[in-house]
């Protein structure tokens, strides 16, 4: 039983995408930084080379990965109890993951490694997965209307998504690569009330069976009108046509506002997830 370390995206690729893909709902955000990474290159998500990780069990097979795209945290996908103890003492021996500050891994798992890795950390923050059941309209329906993201919304897009950024405290920075990458596919739907865009809602490309919501923003001044209720149902409807039988989407528990929405419109909680930082690295 062993991990393998290693800045190779195509080895990671071989090794562990097929046990990474047989859970595609858990491991919906570990496929699709992977998938970014490939249609895009190692660097799509910052300038420092990714690291990879997969974990082999007693019987020589590939059981779970995890990736880091700095300044992201640690991202695990659904992993064994083994490997979590295991990856504890990784921690800390491992060349590759000596700037670690923190993780981002389902809700049991991150407490048992901040248990075994030794280290201090506090709660960053607390997400729930979300899994489409039965679709349902908003009520009342939001005036306006959805259409696809063009081109020409291109700059509105980096705008918002830079906002979002800034509200959800990410580190991620708005691409004008990644923008267009989701615009080609149709994978951005904005909301317009009398001609004027005033909310927009992502999805993402579906990878086996699943596709992701997100990002979901309405500016502050077009909030409590139901905009965004209308273009998270319009972004579902476009995940599925894409080909989609599992649509996903992830939210902040401190915020029961959008919980509520999502869970109106169909979606049934699944799953926890935390992101925990070395308390060291967070002073």
């Amino acid at each position: 039983m062993t991990w393998t370390f290693s800045n190779d995206l195509a080895a990671f690729l071989a090794v562990a995408r097929p046990a990474v893909a047989a859970q595609p709902v858990v491991n919906t955000i570990l496929l699709t930084v992977a998938d970014a990474l490939e249609r895009r290159g190692p660097h799509a998500h910052g300038p420092a080379d990714p690291v990879f990780g997969w974990w082999t069990g007693s019987d020589g097979v590939v059981a779970g990965g995890l990736l880091r795209t700095p300044p992201f945290p640690l991202l695990l996908g659904a992993l064994p109890p083994e490997a979590l103890s295991a990856l504890g003492a990784a921690l800390t021996s491992e060349p590759l993951l000596a700037d670690v500050a923190g993780f981002d891994a389902r809700s049991a798992d991150a407490r048992t490694l901040a248990g075994v890795w030794g280290t201090p950390v506090r709660v960053v923050d607390e997400t729930r997965l979300y899994r489409l059941g039965t679709l349902a309209a908003p009520h009342p329906l939001p005036p306006g209307r959805a259409r696809a993201a063009r081109e020409a919304d291109l700059p509105l897009l980096l705008e918002w998504v830079t906002e979002f950024n800034r509200e959800v405290d990410s580190p991620g920075t708005a691409s004008p690569t990644a923008l267009r990458d989701r615009i080609s596919y149709g994978g951005f739907l904005l909301w317009e009330h009398a001609g004027t865009p005033v909310s927009v809602a992502g999805f993402s490309r579906p990878i086996g069976s699943a596709s992701r919501i997100g990002p979901v923003y309405t500016p502050p001044g077009e909030r409590g009108r139901g905009y965004a209720a209308g273009v998270t149902h319009a972004a579902t409807e476009g995940a599925r046509a894409a080909g989609a039988t599992e649509v996903l989407l992830f939210t902040d528990l401190a915020n029961p506002t959008s919980n509520g929405v999502y869970q109106r419109l169909g979606y049934v909680p699944i799953d926890d997830r935390l992101h925990l930082e070395a308390v060291s690295a967070a002073a």
